[in-house]
């Protein structure tokens, strides 16, 4: 599963979200919808799009 790469998409807003979700979307590189990112599947980075997951999309990479 590590090996594995996602690209995490923001598909909704932030605002009206608490700080800690906030905090999480910067993490992940994200910010405004529409916005992606590439990162690697690992349990930490899962883990914060669990947290988000009615924020994002996630598409995995053949």
């Amino acid at each position: 599963m590590a090996n594995q790469k996602i690209i995490v998409r923001q598909t909704r807003s932030a605002n009206r979200q608490p700080s800690k979700h906030l905090k999480t979307l910067q993490a992940l590189g994200l910010g405004r919808i529409g916005k992606s990112k590439l990162h690697e599947s690992t349990p930490s980075l899962m883990g914060m799009v669990k947290s988000v997951c009615h924020l994002v999309e996630i598409d995995k990479v053949k």
